[in-house]
């Protein structure tokens, strides 16, 4: 383990640059302090995602702060990175429990469907599993070999079909899901909506405070929630304040569960960009804070495949406890921006705590006592935001629009898993796979492979042979 260095404080007083490596450790003040804004910065996103999937709030807490310290530990400790819940992968659950746990999912009485979650549990697996394999052909081969079978149009096209997929689900939490209140219930999901963005877009660039704009939006609109009587904290002092997390085993036994594996983990063509993306603009800040501590470069660039190798490893206690699938957060990245505090040791602090928070069963109560009509206001900007970011990704690599090829692909996976999540019969195409899909092929997961395989196609059989000219790229 490193020496304790000295800490940020003495070398600002000292005219030196202060921040934190990965492999330093500041003193246990600063620790503690440092590992709680990390804390405070995931835990919005992280326990909303919980509430929309109706996994258990303790459980996600705990399996992401022991996913986080195993990821670290797998990654050597050279990567700073902390897991929390993933929005990527709500399309998939939604999709799930409303199959096979549709009488616990769709009674807002109800905060926690462990059947549901016990299928899910089984994809989260598969997903990781994934991840690892990637990592490793990655580590083999380089990464170039995954660009040509997931390159941006495909990756950026599902990303936009599994935040665009949600819009129905958005909406029906913004309505409450009780018509008797429908006009309240629109009335705070609109107030929670315009909080959240207006704290989104007026408090970047202010510290720690603009990492906070869903837990500062959910708030606003729980206090607004609370005057018109939608909430209630009965459950609140019936608590007790410790109490164990309701973990589950994944339901290996269950046929229904290896349709959820293909499912699942087929979101990780989103999550992987986005995670290697995640790897590189940390790289960038670490080597500068270390430039100026006068360190060597960690290069940490130089490690997409372990880092996809730690995603699965996250994964893997996720799948095995029942929390929500994860991924690191951009949100704590971008505190550790700011804050200039690289030290995986810090991590490894909060992730003590979220473990620790997860056994406060009145935290876990008082999460439980968030309106619907709240989350909704929430999920019609968070969802809105995935897909836009597969736009973002398709425009930052400047992917040719004007070349037929790639209009073919991103427009077919756009229709088929949009209007096949929308507008098809429980959101399913009717291809049944026997011992896979047996009701049929989701929605999105139908848009993926077809994506993936047009591609392949393209990839295997060149336009080029036939002397077809790529078209000029104006985007570039």
């Amino acid at each position: 383990m490193a020496s304790t260095p000295p800490t940020a404080a003495s070398r600002s007083r000292a005219g030196q640059a202060a921040g934190f490596m990965p492999d330093d450790v500041p003193s246990l003040g600063a620790m503690l302090s440092l590992g709680f804004q990390q804390v405070l910065t995931m835990f919005p996103a992280t326990v909303l995602v919980a509430i929309l999937t109706k996994f258990d709030v303790g459980v996600t807490l705990l399996a992401s702060g022991l996913g986080t310290i195993v990821a670290l530990l797998v990654a050597r400790r050279r990567i700073p990175m902390y897991y929390g819940s993933s929005f990527s992968y709500i399309t998939v659950a939604v999709t799930t429990m409303s199959l096979y746990a549709k009488d616990c999912f769709n009674n807002p009485a109800i905060n926690y469907c462990p059947e549901g979650v016990r299928l899910i549990q089984v994809g989260i697996l598969g997903t990781a599993v994934l991840e690892i394999l990637v990592g490793l052909l990655i580590m083999r081969l380089g990464k170039s070999v995954l660009d040509k079978v997931l390159p941006p149009i495909v990756t950026g096209s599902v990303a936009i079909v599994i935040g665009i997929a949600l819009a129905g689900s958005a909406l029906n939490m913004a309505g409450g899901l009780n018509p008797g209140e429908a006009s309240v219930n629109w009335l705070v999901a609109f107030i929670t909506l315009v909080a959240t963005v207006v704290f989104s877009v007026y408090l970047q660039n202010r510290g720690i405070w603009g990492m906070l704009p869903i837990l500062f939006g959910a708030i606003t609109g729980y206090i607004v929630a609370y005057f018109f009587g939608l909430v209630s904290f009965d459950a609140v002092a019936t608590a007790q304040w410790v109490q164990a997390p309701k973990w589950t085993l994944p339901a290996f036994e269950d046929p229904r569960a290896w349709g959820a594996v293909l499912s699942i983990s087929l979101i990780a063509i989103a999550t992987i960009p986005e995670s290697t993306a995640h790897l590189y603009q940390m790289s960038l800040y670490i080597d500068a804070l270390g430039k100026e501590l006068g360190r060597k470069p960690f290069e940490i660039k130089n490690l997409i495949g372990l880092n996809l190798v730690a995603d699965g490893t996250n994964d893997i206690i996720n799948g095995l406890l029942g929390g929500c699938a994860g991924t690191n957060y951009g949100e704590n990245n971008s505190l550790m921006a700011i804050t200039r505090n690289y030290s995986t040791a810090v991590l490894m602090v909060a992730g003590v705590m979220a473990i620790l928070l997860g056994f406060v069963g009145k935290l876990v109560a008082l999460v439980g006592t968030i309106p619907v009509a709240v989350t909704g206001g929430l999920a019609i900007y968070l969802f809105g935001v995935i897909g836009m970011q597969g736009v973002a990704l398709i425009q930052s690599e400047k992917v040719n629009l004007f070349e037929p090829r790639q209009l073919a692909i991103g427009s077919i996976i756009l229709v088929l898993g949009i209007g096949g999540n929308l507008f098809m019969p429980s959101s399913i195409f009717p291809f049944k796979v026997a011992g896979v899909f047996p009701d049929g092929i989701p929605a999105i997961v139908f848009a993926a492979l077809v994506g993936i395989l047009l591609n392949l196609l393209f990839v295997v059989v060149n336009p080029a042979r036939f002397g077809v000219k790529e078209r000029e790229n104006l985007n570039a």
